[in-house]
């Protein structure tokens, strides 16, 4: 009775043990007040002529307008996370292939922006672009959550762009939805994509793994580094 005892006790404390492991650790916000002090550097830094369309400073994406903490057009990542950029970045480059970023470090107050914003059932000025098959109350969780690994500076948005030659205009591939498009169809492996978009999907999916980013599933163009720096520290100084 008495082993019993013990040994039930001991299972319990193991369940125990097992929970608080498994239970996801608060994120720490950080008291940086700018990037640099974040310890983010701009992409730009290491690629002068990566191509950008950062969509949250301006009133081109889903909520339609610029959106908090973004004071100008930039793309801040963890020094880890750019220089892994830069090596997708340039091995695309031999295939005639490159990049283009729509987003990397976003700050906290953006994220916060998000939430308001998909708790206003009344604004439903963007959901034929973005969000046409889905109820906005949807959208929390899976698309919009209240804290973001963007906000830890390892994480980016972007697509492919071919490059045919010196004298043409680089040109995005077909990847079968557009950025922020919240829907089934921008799931990665989507049976809807065409085999062509696919193949395009994957393509950027195998260059970006090359350098150790794994992408999340339900958007085609959202990547985050494995080996994150900072993982459980959160940042709120804006883009600038």
């Amino acid at each position: 009775m008495i082993a019993a005892r013990v040994s039930a006790w001991a299972i319990a404390c193991a369940a125990l043990v097992a929970a608080c492991a498994s239970s996801p650790r608060v994120p720490v916000l950080s008291s940086a007040t700018t990037p640099a002090a974040a310890g983010l550097i701009d992409i730009r830094t290491l690629l002068p002529d990566i191509v950008e369309d950062i969509r949250y400073a301006g009133r081109d994406n889903f909520v339609g307008t610029p959106i908090d903490g973004y004071l100008a057009p930039r793309c801040y990542l963890l020094r880890p996370a750019a220089e892994a950029l830069q090596h997708v970045e340039l091995a695309l480059r031999r295939d005639h292939l490159r990049l283009k970023i729509w987003d990397c470090y976003r700050p906290v107050r953006a994220v916060r922006q998000f939430v308001r914003w998909a708790n206003d059932t009344s604004d439903q000025r963007t959901k034929a672009t973005h969000y046409p098959n889905l109820d906005k109350r949807a959208l929390l969780g899976d698309y919009i959550a209240p804290v973001s690994g963007h906000s830890r500076g390892a994480t980016v948005d972007l697509t492919l762009l071919q490059c045919l030659g010196p004298e043409h205009a680089c040109i995005p591939l077909d990847m079968g939805t557009d950025f922020d498009f919240f829907d089934p169809l921008a799931h990665t492996d989507s049976p809807r994509a065409t085999p062509a978009q696919h193949a395009n999907r994957v393509r950027l999916r195998a260059a970006m793994m090359e350098q150790g980013f794994a992408n999340y599933a339900q958007e085609w163009w959202h990547y985050t580094l494995s080996a994150e720096p900072t993982p459980q520290t959160i940042h709120d100084a804006p883009v600038q």
